[in-house]
């Protein structure tokens, strides 16, 4: 058993979890992983358990009933790494936007630079988005320059989706007070971290948009990012 679980968060990503998770496992630092499917249609719960039989103990899954948001497949993700005694908890896309490779970047932030959260950043060093359009990766650094401003929280890429967390870190934030489930809930868990005051350090990182697939992103959950911000800014710190 590694100290690290990586959580995959899934809905109709059968072109992509193979390749990640095979990819993951190639990398020189053993990390486990637990995909939460969110009972995809498409069959994807099916391939992760035609994989766990080539990589048992490392490989793990969770299938959820409904699709109820990012944010709550996380969540689940959470609660099931701290369970099994998990010291590093990496949040990581299915779909290639995140790369594998990158992954000892943010371990090594939190458990040899001595980080409490490890973000990889889009934009902690000039632009780093490869294939998204124009108007996209201004809303994403725009939303995340917002973020900024509203909150004060000192971090450049608020919605990033790549990001360790030290368990003391989860068990900590009361999960189950956490209100937002898509963009807001990575600047939500990323606020509250924060406002306990755990030292967060941005690891920049190349974010290359998704080539296999259909991306998630639809306006509630822009909206609820924008609006979010505000209730956290206004509320402070929920307990």
């Amino acid at each position: 058993m590694s100290d690290t679980i990586v959580i995959i968060p899934t809905y109709n990503e059968k072109e992509n979890i193979e390749a990640i998770i095979k990819a993951v496992f190639s990398q020189e630092k053993t990390f486990d992983i637990l995909v939460v499917d969110d009972n995809s249609p498409d069959g994807t719960a099916g391939i992760v358990k035609n994989l766990m039989v080539k990589f048992p103990e490392k490989l793990h899954l969770e299938v959820r009933q409904k699709k109820t948001g990012l944010g709550a497949a996380y969540i689940h993700g959470f609660k099931w790494a701290l369970a099994k005694k998990y010291e590093y908890i990496i949040e990581m896309d299915a779909d290639f936007s995140h790369n594998p490779a990158d992954l000892i970047k943010l371990y090594n932030a939190c458990a040899v630079e001595g980080a409490d959260v490890s973000v990889g950043s889009r934009y902690s060093v000039g632009v780093n988005v490869v294939n998204w359009p124009m108007k996209r990766v201004l809303m994403s650094y725009f939303a995340s320059k917002y973020v900024r401003f509203i909150t004060n929280i000192p971090v450049c890429d608020t919605t990033a989706g790549f990001v360790c967390y030290k368990r003391k870190v989860l068990e900590t934030i009361k999960l189950n007070k956490i209100q937002f489930i898509g963009y807001a809930f990575q600047i939500e868990m990323k606020f509250k971290a924060w406002k306990h005051g755990f030292k967060i350090k941005e690891v920049s990182v190349i974010f290359t948009d998704r080539t296999k697939g259909t991306s998630k992103m639809n306006g509630s959950i822009i909206s609820e990012a924008a609006f979010g911000v505000l209730k956290l800014r206004l509320k402070g710190l929920p307990k």
